[in-house]
């Protein structure tokens, strides 16, 4: 009982939302093509169970090689924007012009650049990823403690020993943190790259099944991409969590 408790305190909105979605397509008369009932779409998932799998392994691995390039790029942005002002006059605009034009509209450019298929998706989605890594971890090595930073004036440290001992530390937090930011997006960008230019995927999953009126497949994927994104969030929040305070 006092599990049954625990799951409706935690979980009651998802709940409400599928009793909300079953009663509309009920009471509402929906056509099947329009929206599928929650029982169509989880007998679906329970029972092609397989069908879904070798698209929600490519998602998978398409999020994470996208997540890890892009925290890894925006973090050698960072490096670089704080190691030399001449850096920082071209990498900062460049940054911000690219985080501002819509993914759809830098398809055709990265299309055109990688090709089309899986590299593109892959680019797509470090391209979604990296900017939240440069603008923290920038913000993080322009902001240590002064009288630290002071300490090592003093002792003459160079540039190499004050990033290794003070900057680097000192921008972990901000790296676990745009972690935590990206990884829910680092799916739905892999997903939205898969549809529009993969050959696998749950995105192309999803738009095979737009393509054959099979609603319940397509809800069905798009119900595993949001746990997915889901899964992801709640993973970097747990490595924040065990991690951060070593480095404070």
């Amino acid at each position: 009982m006092n599990l049954v408790k625990r799951w409706l305190i935690r979980y009651w909105l998802i709940l409400g939302v599928l009793a909300a979605w079953g009663t509309w397509v009920h009471v509402g008369s929906v056509n099947a093509i329009v929206a599928p009932s929650p029982a169509a779409v989880f007998q679906d998932l329970l029972t092609h169970a397989p069908a879904y799998l070798p698209d929600l392994l490519w998602t998978v691995l398409m999020s994470v090689a996208g997540l890890v390039l892009g925290m890894a790029l925006g973090a050698l942005l960072a490096l670089a924007v704080w190691a030399s002002r001449l850096v920082t006059g071209v990498v900062t605009p460049a940054a911000l012009v690219m985080r501002s034009v819509p993914v759809v509209a830098l398809i055709p450019v990265i299309g055109h650049l990688v090709g089309y298929g899986q590299s593109a998706a892959l680019v797509v989605t470090v391209v979604v990823s990296f900017f939240p890594a440069f603008v923290l971890i920038n913000s993080a090595l322009h902001s240590v403690p002064r009288a630290t930073a002071d300490l090592f004036t003093v002792l003459g440290a160079g540039p190499l020993k004050r990033l290794r001992l003070l900057h680097a530390p000192h921008a972990v937090g901000a790296l676990l943190v745009a972690l935590r930011t990206t990884a829910p997006s680092a799916v739905l960008a892999a997903m939205l790259a898969e549809y529009l230019l993969g050959q696998h995927g749950l995105g192309r999953l999803f738009a095979t099944s737009v393509t054959y009126m099979d609603t319940a497949r397509a809800w069905g994927t798009a119900l595993v991409a949001i746990a997915l994104s889901v899964a992801f969030s709640v993973l970097a929040q747990r490595l924040e969590r065990a991690t951060a305070g070593r480095f404070h």
